[in-house]
């Protein structure tokens, strides 16, 4: 169909990524599963093909060499991007308290989930730009929030402060696209059963996608610049 909309989510290979995928097939999207191994990429995909028009995109946050490749293709196939949806992200070991968690974990977990977050973003905002009304969706935390983790005990240094640093990108670039079509929204899914947490999580992958899902599907009248969870708006 050639109205369908185009639609790229990192890390699509599993979990909540995995769900997020599932959800933009099953809402008419044509999406492209980005993921860093080839071998898990097209496997995913060949999973979800039964769903929909899905294809594997090679991206790694770390590469950008694979980064602007998958750009020029989905310029060559697509000419545009609809819905940039950045789920890839890692916890590091050794990440910890401020005190003791090693200072290359931390470094990893902010070169990972906010300077590749930021790295795509870049290389995919000239195409989302073509779209008629863009969606860029960063996949954050609770552990994001500066009031909710400074009320509770929750160590991981790193990964808290790169998911604030997503938050941080997520604002200032609603704000530098206030005046076009393009929401740029953070999603923050619940404690969800992932390998990030040992598959220790309450909620399910598909719980943990949802909100996602619905920031990429965002009416003209909905928000920009915001961090939520399926509960609601979750403060800075």
């Amino acid at each position: 169909m050639a109205n369908k909309k185009i639609a790229l989510v990192t890390g699509g290979n599993k979990g909540i990524g995995f769900e997020i995928v599932r959800g933009m097939l099953q809402a008419g999207c044509r999406v492209y599963l980005g993921a860093r191994e080839a071998a898990r990429g097209q496997q995913a995909a060949a999973e979800l093909a039964s769903v929909g028009d899905v294809r594997f995109l090679e991206l790694d946050l770390s590469n950008p060499a694979t980064l602007d490749a998958a750009a020029r293709q989905l310029q060559r196939e697509e000419g545009h991007l609809d819905i940039l949806v950045n789920n890839a992200g890692i916890n590091v070991p050794g990440d910890g308290a401020p005190g003791t968690a090693d200072v290359r974990s931390v470094e990893q977990a902010l070169q990972t989930n906010f300077v590749g977050t930021l790295a795509v973003t870049q290389a995919f905002l000239p195409l989302v730009k073509q779209a008629m009304a863009g969606r860029i969706v960063n996949v954050s935390s609770p552990l994001g929030s500066l009031t909710l983790v400074g009320q509770h005990d929750w160590g991981l240094l790193g990964y808290s402060a790169s998911k604030a640093a997503l938050n941080m990108l997520t604002v200032q670039l609603a704000y530098e696209l206030r005046d076009t079509a393009i929401k740029v929204n953070s999603a923050a899914p619940g404690y969800t059963a992932t390998d990030l947490n040992g598959f220790a999580g309450t909620d399910t992958p598909a719980q943990g996608a949802a909100e996602a899902i619905r920031l990429a599907l965002l009416p003209a009248d909905g928000p920009t610049g915001t961090v939520s969870s399926s509960e609601g708006l979750i403060p800075w």
